[in-house]
């Protein structure tokens, strides 16, 4: 089965990210079969300042 990369900006709860890997988990197996406990999701947490999108930081105030 797949393990399933997330990658999303850091501030998320431990709740929030446990309901999104069961929904994933869930999802995953009703799409291709296979058991639950042969999905794995690996959480990477990233600070807006290391990411960008068209060139510009997330964590640069937005254009007035």
């Amino acid at each position: 089965m797949p393990t399933i990369r997330v990658e999303l900006f850091e501030g998320r709860t431990v709740e929030q990210k446990r309901a999104l890997a069961q929904a994933l988990t869930e999802a995953t197996v009703r799409t291709l079969g296979g058991s639950p406990e042969a999905v794995d999701i690996l959480f990477y947490d990233i600070a807006k300042h290391d990411w960008a999108t068209g060139g510009k930081l997330w964590s640069d105030p937005a254009p007035p």
